[in-house]
């Protein structure tokens, strides 16, 4: 495993890679509020064939935080996915996404159809979208925070406190959980504390429509596979998600038990469906 800096207009982005650096491009993109290392009981099953790049989203992980004028949305993430594939000499190359890394990396594959070899998406298919039920509680609400000002970042007096405090807002296991927590903190007085930028846990003030969400859909040329988790969490309705699927020409769609984070519990299969995928 090794540690990655990558420089992109305006922000610099980290990272870490397994594998030959001459092997077939693999990126991979993590969930919310999760980073790179989300990916590291996966990505060395898969470096035997791939030389995985997995990278921390701009405000996760050891990447750079965008400037308090701005604003966290999967546009802007979409952009430095394809501006670290550009800082990496990547003109194609596998993508893989997770949760918030499915909707970013499928938007990047919409967006840059030419440059897809293949797509794989763990627990999402596109971002959030909005169907106008709270569109306008959740404009009021992004808007009244104030640009400066967040709370005190919470102080924890060990990593094991930290791990803990994460799977109980997860439902990831601790142990899992820790490869994760471990790149996610920095020291902080007498323990540690997230390095995540604390905005990322403000509401967004608009998001795409579903009707705009399945349109982008219409545009995914990429050869697609879909790994979902058994039982489906709330945020992932099977009815709701089913119209996505039905938008896209080329996919294939895979259910295992298991967790929102399949690929740390089940790394192995996962990396078996991941070598069936491309």
């Amino acid at each position: 495993m090794r540690e990655l800096k990558i420089a992109i207009p305006g922000l610099e982005l980290a990272g870490l890679s397994w594998g030959e650096p001459d092997a077939q491009p693999l990126l991979m993109v993590h969930g919310w509020l999760d980073n790179a290392a989300s990916f590291a009981l996966l990505a060395p099953l898969l470096a035997d064939r791939f030389h995985v790049i997995a990278l921390d989203l701009p405000g996760h992980g050891h990447s750079g935080h965008l400037p308090e004028s701005t604003i966290y949305q999967h546009v802007d993430y979409v952009r430095a996915l394809l501006a670290a594939a550009d800082a990496l000499a990547l003109p194609r190359f596998h993508l893989l996404g997770h949760s918030l890394g499915a909707g970013v990396a499928t938007l990047a594959a919409i967006a840059a159809p030419e440059r897809m070899r293949g797509l794989a998406l763990i627990e999402g298919l596109g971002p959030l979208g909005d169907d106008g039920s709270r569109t306008l509680d959740r404009f009021r609400e992004a808007m009244a925070i104030k640009a400066t000002g967040n709370r005190p970042l919470r102080v924890f007096p060990t990593i094991e406190a930290a791990a803990e405090a994460r799977a109980m807002a997860s439902g990831l296991d601790p142990a899992l959980g820790r490869h994760i927590v471990e790149r996610g903190l920095q020291p902080s007085g007498d323990g540690y504390s997230w390095r995540s930028d604390p905005r990322l846990s403000r509401p967004t003030a608009v998001r795409l429509a579903e009707t705009q969400v399945m349109a982008l859909l219409l545009g995914l040329a990429a050869p697609t596979s879909l790994l979902l988790a058994r039982p489906h969490p709330p945020y992932l309705e099977p009815e709701s998600l089913q119209v996505r699927i039905d938008c896209v020409d080329d996919i294939r769609v895979t259910h295992m038990d298991g967790g929102h984070h399949l690929h740390m519990e089940h790394p192995a299969a996962v990396a078996n469906w991941v070598h069936n995928a491309f």
